[in-house]
């Protein structure tokens, strides 16, 4: 157990340990939108490319409906048993979703069974990560000193990105080793099966872990646990639907510039696959390496100056860069363009965890964390890409940028009215 008198060499052994954990969880989502230009057909035969993108776009949304469950089942279950324990159960079902899709068989040999299973994949990997983002938050939040926590949870997202970043260089690696047929064929399953066997190694890195002082603290102080949903927005509504406004706008436009905006380059700015792989995988890698610097910022000017920049920057030029985007047919000027979207993303990705993290106490907190992130992700975030390929169907695609650009708005205004967390935390112990 982690006691008050652990050193710096242990405290960062812990956080390095929940951040691989998290990377593995989140290359295994990934993996299924980075890949989804190769198995759609593969389960989805019929019709174009966006018909068989919308579909598997859909059921990348139903994921997320399971991640408010997953939220509230494991948040629940992390503030009662522990953000360990939490860990180790969110990373075995996202192994399960893995391999199950790794072994689906294609439609032309089961028919309907094979997208139903494909469902049922996305099903267990969204209750795994509904519970994986509350605990790990939560996890990293609390065992991160108070003089550095902007920099150590920032790591959040460091590893959100090195798992996507993670799924697009390997896609890239199988690309160019087994090239286009044999990746339609099958070289689509490999990214599934590496997933399914890295959470393997996770789980195991996860038994080895301390747990948090907080958590300590919390169990040996309390004969019961206070942490369920009626509790949560009974006592914390104001913290509650603050978590849901801020994600609603930070998580659309997550998924906008980078989950979406590798179809959007080849859909719609006319790009090779190759190519616009390529240019996701450089421009996210760079945008890795800046999230430690924001949240280290934070730690100086506090969170709410880095939020807002995302807030202004984010409602006033997603539509210009979407709109120059879409004609755009030079590698280096597409380049900049999401360059320019991810700096200013930024100032969400990098400390949307240890502001959330200090706006509740103990023993509700992966809870807090977890459940009202998870409902926004569900609307907001889920929904985006399927939305994005709708309008561009119906010939409306202009107006995905404006949707984007009114959530930013939204997040903007709860920054505005939201205390400055770094000096009214709730997160106690250092």
């Amino acid at each position: 157990m982690l006691k008050a008198s652990t050193g710096r060499r242990s405290r960062l052994k812990n956080i390095l340990g929940g951040s691989a954990g998290n990377l593995v969880e989140w290359f295994d989502w990934y993996v299924y939108a980075s890949f989804a230009l190769y198995f759609a057909p593969a389960f989805f035969p019929k019709g174009n490319q966006t018909a068989q993108l919308l579909q598997t776009a859909a059921i990348f949304a139903v994921g997320f409906l399971m991640r408010p469950i997953g939220a509230w089942i494991m948040g629940i279950y992390a503030d009662h048993r522990g953000r360990k324990e939490g860990l180790t159960l969110s990373v075995s079902l996202m192994c399960a979703g893995s391999l199950m899709i790794a072994l689906a068989p294609t439609y032309a040999q089961a028919g309907l069974l094979s997208p139903a299973i494909l469902l049922l994949a996305r099903m267990t990997q969204g209750l795994s990560l509904g519970g994986e983002y509350g605990a790990s938050a939560t996890y990293m939040s609390e065992m991160a000193d108070r003089s550095r926590r902007g920099f150590w949870s920032s790591f959040l997202y460091v590893t959100i990105i090195g798992g996507q970043l993670a799924a697009l260089v390997l896609l890239v690696f199988l690309q160019a080793v087994l090239g286009e047929q044999a990746m339609h064929s099958w070289g689509w399953r490999l990214g599934f099966a590496a997933g399914a066997l890295l959470a393997i190694v996770v789980f195991f890195i996860r038994r080895g872990l301390d747990e948090t002082l907080s958590y300590e603290n919390v169990a040996a102080s309390t004969g019961r646990r206070r942490s369920s949903m009626v509790t949560l927005f009974r006592e914390h509504p104001r913290e509650a639907f603050l978590v849901v406004g801020i994600t609603a706008g930070g998580t659309a436009a997550f998924y906008a510039y980078t989950v979406y905006m590798q179809k959007f380059l080849v859909n719609t700015s006319g790009f090779s696959r190759a190519t616009a792989s390529q240019i996701m995988t450089l421009a996210l890698f760079l945008m890795l390496l800046i999230q430690p610097l924001a949240g280290r910022l934070s730690d100086f000017t506090g969170r709410r100056s880095v939020m807002m920049f995302f807030g202004i920057s984010g409602t006033l030029f997603t539509y210009p860069i979407f709109a120059t985007l879409a004609h755009t047919r030079d590698a280096g000027a597409a380049f900049a363009l999401v360059m320019a979207g991810l700096v200013m993303l930024t100032g969400y990705t990098s400390i949307n965890a240890i502001v959330k993290a200090e706006l509740f106490p103990a023993d509700i907190r992966a809870l807090g964390v977890a459940l009202p992130y998870a409902l926004a992700n569900t609307i907001f975030g889920g929904t985006a890409e399927y939305i994005a390929l709708w309008l561009k169907n119906a010939g409306r695609e202009p107006w995905f940028y404006i949707y984007i650009s009114l959530l930013c708005a939204i997040y903007l205004i709860c920054v505005i009215r939201m205390r400055e967390t770094k000096t009214a935390s709730l997160i106690e112990e250092d």
